[in-house]
């Protein structure tokens, strides 16, 4: 008598456990539930005769037995799509943009992400600010758009929020009597505006002594010690700090990050899924 065959939704579920370290996250980047995604990984574990996943309140991670399986379970998945996609006449495409000061050092994982959950996907990617990113998804030249919070716009979902900071390289000194050295985004950048407006209102001099056009050019100017910029903490180099609180700087808000989006195929929604919950997972790290 033959085995039964694994259930593909069962080993999917097991491989975004696996990869992602959490069963809640799992769930948000299926659309799903906690409970569904615990249940598929125990009937694939009662299947296999094999715990893979060993489980604690603070963690996940894989048995022994698991990180056999995981390897096994990615290309048995790999092939199944492989074999899908071969009677498909059209890719499915999504044309999304992804705010610079969202997207950052992530990119990499982001875009991973995405392809994890549907190889066969078309994806077509932009990085720019948030103004000019919503200005193409209001001329549909975008499917989609995640982007900081922009003033004069109350549509979108947020995904989360996330901590900002001044920060500076660690020799970093201000001089007495000079405005503050502020690294920062060409225009149009919210946080520029952001910042500006925060620092004029508490009557803090201030100028512009490095614009980049892009994080990680402003996050080389901190790190060679050309002034203070105001960034999220994962958008900095390691050593960087946190110069407000020393310098009585006004205190940044945490920012939300906004997902703008039209109803697509199911494909493009389980792919947007995966990619805000890999968002959401880089920034609580």
């Amino acid at each position: 008598m033959m085995p039964a065959a694994l259930d593909l939704d069962a080993v999917r579920a097991f491989i975004h456990v696996a990869e992602m370290d959490s069963f809640t996250r799992a769930a948000e980047a299926t659309g799903t539930t906690q409970a569904a995604v615990s249940l598929r990984v125990k009937r694939l574990e009662q299947r296999l005769g094999c715990r893979l996943l060993e489980r604690t309140p603070r963690y996940v991670q894989l048995s022994p037995q698991g990180a056999v399986f995981l390897d096994r379970a990615r290309a048995l998945v790999e092939a199944h799509d492989r074999a899908l996609a071969s009677f498909a006449e059209t890719r499915q495409r999504l044309a999304i943009g992804i705010s610079d000061h969202v997207a950052g050092p992530d990119l990499p994982a982001l875009i991973a992400r995405m392809n994890a959950q549907d190889p066969e996907l078309l994806i077509e990617l932009r990085i720019g600010s948030s103004a000019d990113l919503l200005q193409l998804f209001d001329r549909r030249e975008l499917d989609a758009v995640i982007a900081r919070l922009h003033f004069g716009r109350d549509d979108g979902d947020v995904l989360t929020e996330e901590r900002f900071g001044w920060f500076a390289a660690p020799s970093w000194r201000l001089r007495a009597g000079e405005p503050l050295p502020l690294a920062t985004l060409a225009e149009p950048c919210g946080v520029r505006g952001l910042a500006g407006r925060l620092l004029d209102a508490a009557g803090i001099p201030w100028t512009e002594t490095f614009v980049g056009g892009g994080v990680a050019a402003v996050a080389a100017a901190v790190a060679a010690g050309l002034g203070v910029a105001a960034l999220a903490p994962r958008m900095l180099p390691l050593g960087a700090v946190d110069v407000g609180p020393k310098l009585r700087l006004p205190d940044l808000p945490r920012l939300p990050i906004i997902l703008h989006a039209r109803c697509g195929s199911v494909q493009t929604r389980q792919a947007l899924a995966a990619l805000s919950a890999a968002l959401r997972s880089a920034v609580r790290a």
